[in-house]
This record gives C-alpha cells, sequence and structure tokens, in this order.
C-alpha cells in the first residue's frame, strides 16, 4: 500500500513529506520503502526539471519496486488520493499491478443524459428492498482483529464505462443500502476480474468476488495503525533539521527497527536461562567507602539464551514488554500492499497471498 505522511503535523501545515510503501494482511503489516518527496520549487527547472517526481509518480516507482523485489502481494490497495487519479491507475495497470482504490463519492465522470455520473449516483440506481429481500447487493461479513463482526453489503455498479466486466469494476460496500451512510460506505475502484465473468479466462490475475473486494480495502487500514507506531512509538518523525540523506538515513533505521521488534514480538518465546546467576559479594561496612568489587549486572535484564547466530545476540529478548502497548493499540482486524503520503497517502497494499 502506498501513502504519504506529513512528520507529525497531519496535512495543515508546512513538513517533510514521505511516500512510503508498506505490505500488510489480515494480522500484521511491515515497512517496505520510503522515499521523502521534495517539491518542485527545489528544483532548477520546477515541475519540468527531469528530477522532480510527483507523489503519485514516487508511489507507482515503490510498488514496481515492491514487486520487484519479491513482495507477494494480492493487490495495491489506496484510498481515494490516489484511486481519483486515472494517471496512476493507469501506471500501475502497465506494471501489472492490480489493485482495490477508493474513490470519492464525487468522482465524476461523463455520462448520456440521466445516467449515474457519480458513485453515489450509481449506488442509488441499484435495488433494495430490505435485507431479505436484498436486491442487487450482497450480503459481505467482515471479521475485525479483535474478533467482532459485522455484516456489511456489496454490490457491483456501473459508472460510464465502469461495470462488472469492464476493464475497471465499481464496487459499493456499506452498512446500510438504503441510506448509504458517509461514515461507513466505500466507492471502490478494481481491475480483478468478478468470478465467472468474461475477463476471467483471460486475467493473469484471479477473480475477486465481492467479500475479497471488500477484505482487500478494509486491510488499508493498517497504514494509519503503522504510521501510528513508527512515528509515535519510534520516532519516525523526529528527524529536524537535517540533509535529505540524513532524513532517508533515519527513516530507513526507523523502519528497520521496527520490523526487528515486530519480528521478536512473533517469534517463539526464547527458553529460560538454565544457569544461576551469579552471586553478589556482600556489601562491606557502611563506614567503608565502596565495594571490594562491581556487583554483576541483573541477570532478569539481560538477553537469555543463546544467539541465534554465531555473531548475533538476542538484544530483544525482553522486546514484548516494549511492544506490549503498540499491540494492545492495534487497529480491528482487516489484509494488503500500501502506499502513503500525507497529501498523498495510502497506497500499497499488498495482501498476503
Amino acid at each position: 500500500m502506498p501513502d504519504a505522511a506529513l512528520g507529525r503535523l497531519g496535512k495543515t501545515d508546512n513538513g517533510i513529506v514521505t511516500v512510503t510503501t508498506c505490505w500488510a494482511d489480515e494480522n500484521l503489516y511491515y515497512p517496505l520503502h520510503a522515499v521523502p518527496y521534495t517539491p518542485a520549487h527545489h528544483f532548477p527547472k520546477g515541475r519540468s526539471d527531469p528530477g522532480f517526481r510527483t507523489k503519485l509518480q514516487i508511489a507507482a516507482e515503490l510498488a514496481r519496486t515492491a514487486k520487484a523485489t519479491g513482495a507477494t502481494f494480492r493487490a495495491v490497495a489506496a484510498d481515494c488520493a490516489y484511486g481519483d487519479q486515472d494517471s496512476f491507475r493507469r501506471q500501475l495497470a502497465a506494471a501489472g499491478l492490480p489493485f482495490v482504490m477508493a474513490l470519492k463519492p464525487s468522482h465524476g465522470t461523463w455520462a448520456y443524459g440521466k445516467d449515474a455520473y457519480t458513485p453515489t449516483d450509481a449506488a442509488r440506481a441499484l435495488t433494495w428492498t430490505d435485507p431479505q429481500h436484498p436486491g442487487d447487493w450482497t450480503a459481505v461479513e467482515r471479521t475485525f482483529r479483535d474478533g467482532h463482526t459485522e455484516t456489511w453489503w456489496a454490490a457491483d455498479a456501473r459508472l460510464g464505462w465502469w461495470g462488472p466486466d469492464g476493464n475497471v469494476r465499481l464496487v459499493v460496500a456499506t452498512t446500510d443500502p438504503a441510506t448509504l451512510p458517509a461514515q461507513s460506505t466505500w466507492y471502490l475502484a478494481t481491475d480483478l476480474p468478478r468470478p465467472g465473468g468474461p475477463r476471467e479466462a483471460h486475467s493473469p490475475e484471479p477473480a475477486a468476488d465481492l467479500h475479497e473486494v471488500v477484505r482487500i480495502y478494509g486491510i488499508r487500514h493498517w497504514i494509519e495503525q503503522s504510521y501510528k507506531q513508527v512515528k509515535d512509538e519510534l520516532g519516525w518523525a523526529d528527524f529536524q533539521v537535517r540533509s535529505d540523506t540524513a532524513i532517508r538515513r533515519h527513516q530507513t533505521l526507523v523502519n528497520c527497527a521496527f520490523s526487528f521488534c515486530w519480528n521478536t514480538w512473533f517469534a517463539p518465546p526464547t527458553p529460560p536461562a538454565t544457569d544461576q546467576p551469579p552471586q553478589l559479594d556482600p556489601l562491606p561496612d557502611p563506614l567503608e567507602r565502596g565495594r571490594i568489587r562491581a556487583p554483576a549486572a541483573p541477570a532478569g535484564l539481560l538477553a537469555p539464551g543463546a544467539p541465534g547466530r554465531p555473531w548475533l545476540a538476542d538484544a530483544l529478548g525482553h522486546a514484548s514488554t516494549l511492544l506490549a502497548g503498540m499491540v494492545d493499540e492495534a487497529p480491528t482486524r482487516q489484509g494488503g500492499c500500501k502506499f502513503r503520503g500525507r497529501a498523498a497517502g495510502r497506497v500499497v497494499t499488498g495482501w498476503g497471498a
């Protein structure tokens, strides 16, 4: 998933924007790559300078890099900051990268007469009576990370050239087809073919039913959690005033630290040490200065067990203590490859294949 982030400042102030990619499934995510975005005014020829790249161009390049480095994912997931961009979808399609991306409800397209010209219009054209008579809608059960489930409704809609069997499908997912509440309705564009459709036989990607499309986009929310953890817990955005190279190195080190901690969290527990801790010398008389010799370090703070390799000690044998708070704050169950660039944002979401 690709996305972009603006340090700790959100989207309303000046700061460093970095486009990142993240691999994710329903249970966890891993940062892949991060590239700071350099505004056009820093280049001699502005936007026409050969070295200038937009956030969309960086995100597409990182998606291709993720694939080239062997990351396996079901599709690229992105929010409407990317999904509304025809050029970005074309770049992914040209690279052979399937996608599931959100659209703004008001995303317009050319249409005849009274035909639907926004995703909301297309959703309202679908038939619905009630859950016992759903019409065009299909019940989709979503399972969240805390174990609870919710019933959503999803349907293939038609919008201009987009349709169930077009090169791009418009999938609408919502908790209530009658009212289409803004906070719980998704308008999704995907190039994954529907099962049984004419594109399935010739598609290089397996077909995706409505449940699969909704599941993939649901994983995109991990990108929000990733930024909360790497920025707030590990200081990803605390580079202050540094050179471009220093910022890149700092962010790379933070991502490596997070990946190492995350791997340690999921690793099997280290067997307890069998050796008895060394006995400390008795303290000298209170009037005597100092101790006979320095006491040994407390054994409980040392890495237990043997190192995994001759040159590597398990310095994070107690990483579970450090990570417990982060895991407790993890989002509800969601999976994919995302990008982010907080002015740009959520994009490579690679769903674990």
